[in-house]
């Protein structure tokens, strides 16, 4: 039972921001006291100027909703349409930082914006395109915000899904958690229909539907939704996890503002221990400014082999053998594309003024 009344108040207020409609019983339970209290702490926050609404009926339900201004926040209008603009944008490519915590931030403060703030909102985005590092396919907001939506408030959630194969189907679920990996969001969610846990991928998600329907959430196996996931990833039977080593001929720092998180982090390489790509030459000498990368991934050799090639430094492929013949086989396509008729530049360079 909470008894400290703004703790309360601030607890309360949290749960209403979940865009869905809380019975006063149910309110009254999760905190931990009688309904008339729960009354009393709803005039409160309506004092305040939280536009909160209350349904008749035999228990009664309490939402809130989109006023005639911003309650009385920390933000004023132009903050929240800069945040919202800004949790929109990352939240739709899956960016390093912009995770669950702040795709369900994203649905309060849409929740509440007047209708006017929202307006500007869509416009300024509609009217400007980010220049993102993500490397996953864009997500439309408003479907990680409805997801989230499901996730905080319990409730099932109906959406089309197409499979890798491009086969297209109806999951009824029971949303769990929204997992951002650095390059996509995955949704970790009991599917009704196959009564079993599944992981979608949220770019392949169309029309998302809240149902409405509350549950009661289930033990996940893993106790955690990202490991969940990446036992899921790891686990399919095209999926090879394999190492891989890589030197570049640049800092650690600049490599790092350039390579995506979950490729790992570059450290700086000051010394090697032989030549371990098979090419037979010893080198022992102390590298200078340069960096060296060591992770494990399940992504195809290519992807890896085009991201490396994207960084813009020079580098070399140490291991595995599947990675360098790749990175071999890219650098002769590349030139061999750049010796054909036609490559010398032609009209010029049309960017140049």
């Amino acid at each position: 039972m909470t008894t400290d009344t703004p703790a309360r108040l601030l607890q309360l207020l949290s749960l209403l921001q979940t865009p869905r409609e809380w019975p006063g019983g149910e309110l009254a339970d999760r905190l931990g006291v009688s309904r008339r209290t729960v009354r009393r702490d709803i005039d409160r926050l309506r004092e305040l100027g939280y536009p909160v609404q209350a349904t008749m009926g035999s228990d009664g339900g309490y939402r809130l909703v989109a006023g005639k201004a911003m309650p009385p926040l920390v933000l004023d209008d132009e903050e929240a349409v800069a945040i919202a603009v800004g949790l929109r944008a990352g939240a739709g490519h899956a960016l390093e930082g912009v995770d669950e915590a702040s795709v369900r931030a994203l649905a309060k403060l849409e929740q509440v914006l007047p209708a006017r703030l929202r307006h500007r909102v869509s416009t300024l985005q509609a009217a400007t395109t980010p220049l993102t590092s993500g490397d996953g396919a864009s997500i439309a907001p408003e479907t990680l915000t409805v997801m989230a939506s499901t996730v905080a408030g319990q409730e099932r959630l109906r959406f089309a899904y197409r499979a890798k194969d491009g086969t297209e189907s109806r999951r009824l679920t029971e949303p769990y958690r929204l997992v951002s990996t650095g390059r996509r969001w995955y949704l970790v969610a009991y599917d009704l229909d196959r009564q079993d846990w599944r992981t979608f991928r949220v770019d392949r998600v169309r029309d998302p539907f809240a149902t409405g329907a509350r549950f009661a959430p289930r033990e996940l196996p893993t106790g955690s939704a990202a490991e969940y996931l990446r036992r899921s990833i790891h686990g399919r039977a095209d999926a090879r996890t394999y190492e891989y080593d890589v030197t570049f001929e640049a800092p650690a720092e600049l490599v790092a503002a350039r390579l995506p998180s979950w490729l790992g982090t570059p450290t700086p390489d000051h010394a090697h221990d032989g030549d371990q790509n098979g090419s037979g030459n010893s080198n022992s000498e102390t590298r200078e400014g340069g960096c060296r990368l060591r992770g494990s991934t399940s992504d195809p050799v290519e992807w890896v082999a085009v991201r490396l090639a994207m960084l813009g430094y020079e580098f070399s492929v140490r291991e595995p053998r599947e990675l360098i013949d790749c990175a071999r086989e890219l650098g002769g396509r590349l030139e061999r594309a750049a010796a054909t008729k036609g490559g010398s530049g032609g009209e010029g360079d049309r960017s140049r003024g």
